[in-house]
């Protein structure tokens, strides 16, 4: 088949679908196809913004922890001139960010109210709040300011600090301390002074983390205790060749990639977004199922004409090809109405959550209103959705083609099927019914 054959050949499929489409706009066959595009979109923008806002809160968590807690790269075992090396590398190149030493222990914590919780106590060099932009950005000080020059200083998490009772000014002590070396386990001496509480786009870290001079945690933890060097590298996607890169340069260190800490949190939330993927997903197949019954009725509703072209000489295919387009033009309008929407939603998450809370507030109102007047004083805003708004959407270019093509592919699947059938109609079974 040549060129102009081909182009005339789907000039005149489309035609006829059109044709038959204009037709159908007052049957039940009408009504199942805009139902269908309509269930369409609102499963292509629904997917569009659940995987959007999935992947802002999981980048938002990777981002703290990498930033906070695990760095890029974590090397042990460094001489102090290979250190300095690491350094110039981040200094002269732009690969490499920064390298910051730091120690690490558990411990049960009181406050000077006779309140406790476990928690992590992380001791660094108070330089990097400076030298290290995503430490910074990440560490939102709520009260107080980060300052760990004096001895016995501490900075704790706004979980933590809430967990404890405890307020900038106040003391807190290490009471129970694990994970160090020459100290005992067990002492009430261990007295820090809060200058300021922080929060993160991460809630365990918010909860647990606590941050002291490193200094002081050479004093506590153990002389004996080498540090830890946490590295940051510009891609976080590129760790892989920089820790192949280092050891060729430092065979003697010991590297680890930020993918190997906390692996099991982050294939929690690979699998929660599948999950997620999943069930709305469930939306095609029920649409597809709707397309699937409403285009055998159209196989149906348009017997007569199917044998008609059978008998002036079309064949089965492009019979069966008017069918698959009018089940591609239903899929091609819910979907394309279904990324705008979604794109539209999700570049507003914050106006979008807002209003939610908005409405759901006077909604529940509305109903104390009528059945317990008397605790409308104690009502208030949900806070999850304030929580959500803050956090921004992530929307990925292949995620959208992905979810495009699936919204797309379920209604020409379920017209292929439909149409199958078309093969099996005669004139002569058409005339017998009628």
């Amino acid at each position: 088949m040549n060129k102009n054959s081909f182009l005339s050949n789907l000039k005149w499929i489309y035609t006829v679908s059109s044709r038959f489409s204009r037709v159908d706009r007052k049957s039940k066959s009408a009504a199942t196809s805009k139902l269908a595009s309509l269930g369409i979109c609102f499963g292509v923008m629904t997917l569009i913004v659940v995987m959007s806002v999935m992947n802002g809160f999981q980048l938002s968590f990777i981002d703290a922890i990498i930033d906070l807690s695990s760095y890029h790269i974590q090397a042990e075992n460094l001489e102090q001139n290979e250190v300095d090396s690491i350094n110039d590398l981040c200094r002269n190149t732009k690969d490499f960010l920064c390298i910051s030493p730091f120690l690490e222990a558990q411990t049960l914590m009181t406050s000077e109210y006779g309140r406790e919780s476990g928690a992590v106590i992380r001791a660094i060099d108070p330089e990097c709040y400076e030298t290290d932009r995503g430490f910074r950005d990440q560490l939102i000080m709520k009260n107080g300011y980060f300052d760990l020059e004096e001895e016995n200083s501490i900075i704790l998490g706004n979980k933590l600090a809430r967990n404890l009772g405890a307020r900038v000014g106040d003391t807190v002590n290490f009471f129970v301390l694990s994970g160090s070396s020459d100290v005992s386990l067990l002492s009430s001496e261990r007295k820090f002074i809060v200058t300021g509480v922080f929060t993160s786009g991460y809630s365990e870290l918010n909860s647990t983390y606590c941050y002291i001079n490193i200094r002081d945690g050479k004093k506590y933890f153990g002389e004996k205790v080498k540090p830890v060097y946490g590295i940051k590298i510009s891609d976080k996607d590129d760790d892989a060749a920089k820790i192949t890169f280092l050891k060729k340069i430092f065979p003697n260190g010991k590297f680890k990639s930020w993918r190997e800490y906390n692996k099991s949190f982050f294939g929690a939330l690979r699998i929660e977004k599948n999950i997620l993927l999943l069930l709305v997903a469930l939306i095609f197949v029920v649409v597809g199922i709707n397309i699937y019954n409403g285009m055998r009725r159209l196989v149906f509703e348009r017997r007569n004409e199917i044998a008609i072209f059978s008998a002036l000489g079309a064949t089965n295919s492009n019979i069966k090809s008017i069918f698959i387009m009018r089940g591609l033009t239903t899929g091609l309008i819910g979907s394309v109405a279904g990324v705008i929407f979604g794109l539209l939603i999700s570049v507003n998450t914050d106006f979008f959550f807002t209003a939610v809370s908005f409405v759901m507030y006077w909604l529940q109102y509305a109903f104390t209103a009528i059945t317990s007047p008397e605790v409308l004083s104690s009502l208030s805003e949900n806070s999850t959705y304030a929580l959500y708004a803050t956090i921004p959407a992530r929307v990925f270019f292949k995620e959208v083609v992905m979810i495009s093509l699936f919204g797309l592919a379920s209604p020409l699947f379920a017209s292929w099927f439909a149409s199958k059938n078309i093969l099996k109609l005669t004139v002569a079974e058409v005339l017998h019914d009628e």
